[in-house]
């Protein structure tokens, strides 16, 4: 088991979202690439995944990625107390318990967003978490669930579970309807609420609030840190990764410009070099760069090379070298 790295404060002003299937990793180090300052946050990780595999496999990163937070599954306080003390150990910066996510699986696992039901248990495995560990523990939730979409159930939600000593809630401000909507859909279709989460910072400035949902740009992050302390931004930054490159200068105040997209890439060259040596396969690693040239010239032409010949058995670095070279685009400018 690795030593634990030191974890710097964190100043979530600006966070890439959990997602399942994209947040991996590799993911994770080109995030990092772009932005110095972006909190990152791992795939969700389910408490029996790490308590009956091989920890290794979901919670091995690169100390480059920092400040990087796990983000947990599950709802018995003793066995996520326990995963806390391995991501810690682990040299994660912070932990995130996911009561957000709506897939059947997830509510037949009794945890997710289904947890909203039930503060009390939320309560109780936050406190057993923060109990166990040094670092930050956060919680990440939706603004209701069902038909428990008032502002009252909300602020009765956070109440409660501040009552375990939990200080940072990051929330969708979206609900979720557990029934009869897939994952995709309760990302789309129950309205964004904003306000409620802005009521929230207003009565509760104690607290940390984060808003997560349907934020797209810079300019928007700019507006919604107006009245709440930070902003997490998912699938955008995942199909439009260059979003990170602005991040640090605009909303960290860093007085460096734009991220010089020069370094970007003789990073990501030098890295995945590295992984290819280790054995890894190049298409697991380049699916998460097809967006990085989203609405520049040579953008199609890079995803369809990236797609045609990354996971041909042998490919090499030569794939996203060729592909690079099909981009139109000055890369001192991000």
């Amino acid at each position: 088991m690795p030593e634990t790295h030191s974890s710097a404060a964190l100043n979530r002003r600006f966070c890439v979202a959990p997602m399942l299937d994209w947040t991996d990793r590799h993911c994770r180090y080109f995030h990092r690439l772009l932005s110095h300052n972006a909190v990152l946050y791992t795939e969700m990780v389910t408490t029996g995944a790490l308590l009956h595999a091989e920890p290794k496999r979901f919670l091995q990163f690169d100390p480059f990625e920092q400040p990087v937070a796990l983000q947990l599954g599950g709802s018995d306080p003793a066995a996520l107390a326990e995963c806390a003390r391995m991501a810690e150990q682990w040299g994660y910066n912070e932990v995130n318990l996911n009561v957000g996510c709506p897939s059947d699986r997830v509510q037949n696992g009794m945890f997710g967003a289904c947890l909203m039901a039930d503060p009390a248990r939320v309560r109780d495995c936050m406190r057993a978490m923060i109990e166990a560990v040094s670092i930050p523990v956060t919680v990440k939730h939706r603004i209701g669930i069902d038909d428990q979409d008032s502002y009252e159930f909300l602020r009765n939600f956070v109440d409660t579970v501040a009552d375990s000593g939990c200080t940072t809630f990051i929330v969708h401000a979206r609900k979720a309807i557990l029934q009869g909507l897939s994952p995709k859909q309760n990302r789309e279709i129950p309205p964004l609420i904003y306000d409620r989460v802005y009521q929230l910072k207003q009565e509760l400035p104690q607290l940390e609030i984060i808003i997560n949902g349907g934020i797209q740009t810079l300019d928007q992050c700019e507006q919604h840190l107006n009245q709440v302390d930070g902003v997490m931004v998912g699938r955008e930054a995942y199909q439009n990764p260059l979003l990170l490159a602005d991040v640090d200068h605009r909303l960290y105040g860093t007085a460096n410009g734009p991220t010089d997209l020069d370094t970007v890439i003789s990073g990501l060259l030098g890295y995945v070099q590295n992984q290819l040596d280790q054995g890894a396969q190049l298409g697991w690693i380049a699916r998460h760069l097809l967006g990085l040239f989203q609405g520049r010239p040579g953008a199609r032409r890079f995803r369809r090379h990236i797609s045609e010949n990354a996971f041909k058995p042998g490919a090499g670095i030569e794939v996203l070298q060729d592909a690079l070279a099909l981009v139109n685009i000055d890369t001192h400018a991000a």
